[in-house]
């Protein structure tokens, strides 16, 4: 069985159900919106955000779920969807997950549009339940994600982010959603308890061991792949490069920052950053601290009892960081 699907049988009947209802939440009286929310539906990827919110609940809910877990499902994957449709036209990026994009299929003024309906109906999803908490969980994660945006765009433009710069940027832009996911999913069954912010942490650790790993496949997938150097091309400074610039001479470091800044389209020069970053071990310093972050989250779960729940999100926080795309 694949790793997925083993992942997702535990709460399968929860996903079946959730899709009906997500489905159904993202519904308009305008034709158009309706033909593309049908469109996004029908090339959904992995449903990762959904799956962390039911798994949580489950494992704290002795096996069951409440309405407010569909609820929170339904806003995560409301405002997911929203930040990607988003990002496509921030990044002027035409595929997504293989297919045609929204901006390419029907520009970026009706994407932005639509981007902006799918945020305000997962804030209103909240609001018509009066799950007042999960719209302030969910409300924090978004003013995160659009600061830690801003914070990497100001840092590309001076390439002087640190590592802890980098920590903070990838906390706001990647693990907080993520974050939302888990304490979501605990506040829908044991709303003001501590198990609240316990998972909130454990999912921050699993977002932040997500976006190292998607940096390292900038440098080739398991290190033997063909290497993109994509984030080199955007400005954009990750930890195997940030850990490169901290231990290098004057003259090499001087080499790095005008290859990024000035010579970041020449693919020869790109190969040559990559080789470099390898060749100062930027990718295994990447690898340690990733595991790190994987093994905090892990250790957060040695207080609950065994269980199919348990061990579904012990096999997910390991697919984080086994992944091969």
């Amino acid at each position: 069985m694949k790793i997925v699907a083993q992942i997702r049988e535990p709460i399968e009947q929860e996903m079946e159900l959730f899709e009906e209802k997500f489905r159904s939440s993202m519904s308009s009286k305008v034709a158009l919106f309706n033909r593309i929310t049908y469109y996004i539906v029908n090339r959904k990827g992995k449903q990762m955000r959904p799956m962390f919110v039911f798994l949580t609940a489950k494992l704290l809910n002795k096996g069951e779920v409440v309405e407010r877990t569909y609820t929170g499902a339904s806003i995560i994957e409301l405002i997911h969807t929203a930040s990607l449709v988003h990002d496509d036209v921030v990044d002027d990026s035409n595929k997504r997950r293989g297919f045609f994009s929204i901006n390419a299929l029907w520009k970026n003024k009706i994407a932005v549009l639509v981007g902006d309906f799918l945020f305000s109906k997962g804030l209103l999803t909240a609001l018509e339940n009066k799950d007042y908490d999960l719209l302030e969980i969910i409300s924090k994660s978004v003013q995160a994600m659009s600061e830690g945006e801003l914070l990497q765009i100001e840092k590309a433009r001076r390439l002087d982010i640190t590592e802890e710069v980098y920590y903070d940027i990838i906390r706001q832009k990647t693990a907080r959603l993520i974050a939302s996911c888990c304490s979501m999913g605990a506040a829908s069954v044991k709303p003001d308890s501590p198990e609240v912010e316990i998972f909130r942490r454990f999912g921050e650790l699993c977002g932040m061991a997500f976006q190292i790993k998607d940096d390292l496949f900038d440098y080739g997938s398991d290190r033997i792949g063909k290497p993109t150097g994509i984030d080199i091309k955007e400005q954009k400074m990750t930890l195997p490069l940030i850990y490169a610039l901290n231990n290098s001479s004057k003259d090499k470091k001087r080499w790095l920052i005008n290859s990024i800044k000035n010579h970041n389209k020449n693919k020869k020069r790109v190969k040559e950053v990559i080789a470099y970053v390898k060749e100062k071990g930027g990718l295994d310093y990447a690898v340690t601290k990733m595991l790190e972050f994987k093994d905090e989250a892990l250790s957060l779960l040695d207080y609950y009892e065994d269980s199919e729940y348990k061990e579904a999100l012990i096999l997910m926080v390991n697919y984080v960081v086994e992944r091969k795309k």
